[in-house]
């Protein structure tokens, strides 16, 4: 079969379209063939050799290593023990994350059953793709973290905040691949949204359920927004704390990316600031995935490649600004 696999880490250029073995299924596991997968951060941090962690903190890489976590396919083999799949069903999910080895920029996949669900009818299999990271990332943070796993980042446990009619959440960085899913989870849940992004993604994000749009090219949301309840900042970076003005006291901020705040002004303003690393989820997919058939959600798809192309796709997102997801095209 073909895949991209990088031998050195570096930039896209490392990406290559090579010929490798069929992967082989163990115990729990299905043999899907690829439709399609989707790209995020974590696959160019990889390719990068996780420079975005501490040098103590990084882990080491065996090369060669074919990256990707996100995908959607159709099953061609079952474990014995596996029940719930069989050959021929359409299934999506995010493989074996977090970890290295979800491997799904290929043709053919060896993915564990409990990381999958059904695919819903009402989505194609590149829409399908765009959707696991990012939106099982807005679920975790907001409706159901769904393990009790300490975050990396915090040494604490996440708790969702219950999102109740009335309540006000503002989403930074609202047209992206969490964010665009962040709001829409915050809308269904009967939240006024906020979304913050640059002016051309204003219509798409008012589609999807946004109450109001700041133009952050335009205006600082600190200027003009006070009272939040919950900020979804999908952005972080040094800037983050420019957030924490607009929430009342009491609120939550929830920083999808990293950023630090200082415990002594979050204290004094009241705020608590919670994070999560997400997690692979069958079971949770599966009632994201009824969401989606009833078309209370929508994937954002910001551009396509054959994955033959992968670089190209890469280079896309370096670019920045997407409105929703890339995603690789498959054809085995």
């Amino acid at each position: 079969m073909k895949a991209i696999q990088f031998h050195e880490a570096g930039g896209p250029e490392v990406l290559q379209y090579d010929e490798v073995p069929v992967p082989e299924i163990g115990p729990g596991e299905v043999l899907v063939r690829v439709q399609a997968a989707g790209i995020n951060p974590p696959d160019w941090y990889l390719r990068e050799g996780m420079k975005v962690m501490p040098a103590e903190m990084r882990p080491t890489l065996e090369f060669p290593m074919i990256p990707g976590t996100d995908m959607s396919g159709v099953v061609q083999a079952v474990a014995p023990d596996v029940l719930g799949f069989a050959v021929g069903d359409e299934v999506f999910g995010m493989l074996r994350f977090p970890g290295f080895d979800g491997r799904t920029y290929a043709e053919y996949v060896a993915a564990p059953a409990s990381d999958l669900a059904h695919k819903p009818a009402g989505i194609d299999h590149v829409q399908a793709a765009g959707a696991p990271m990012a939106v099982l990332t807005a679920w975790q943070y907001l409706v159901d973290l769904g393990h009790d796993v300490p975050s990396p980042f915090t040494g604490q446990v996440h708790q969702p905040v219950p999102i109740t009619p009335g309540m006000t959440v503002l989403v930074n960085g609202a047209a992206g691949g969490v964010g665009h899913f962040a709001v829409q989870l915050a809308k269904w849940k009967g939240a006024h949204v906020i979304a913050v992004a640059s002016g051309r993604h204003e219509q798409f994000l008012r589609k999807l359920g946004a109450d109001e749009f700041i133009d952050y090219t335009r205006t600082q949301a600190a200027d003009v927004v006070s009272g939040v309840d919950l900020v979804i900042d999908t952005v972080g970076g040094p800037d983050s704390s420019r957030f924490l003005t607009v929430l009342k006291r009491g609120g939550t901020m929830l920083p999808v990316f990293f950023a630090e705040y200082d415990a002594e002004e979050t204290a004094s303003l009241g705020i608590t600031v919670s994070n999560i690393q997400v997690r692979s989820n069958g079971p949770q997919l599966a009632e994201i995935g009824r969401l989606f058939g009833e078309g209370k959600l929508q994937v954002g798809v910001d551009s396509t490649y054959p994955l033959p192309e992968a670089g190209n796709a890469h280079k896309r997102a370096a670019q920045g600004h997407l409105q929703g997801k890339i995603v690789l095209t498959v054809v085995s």
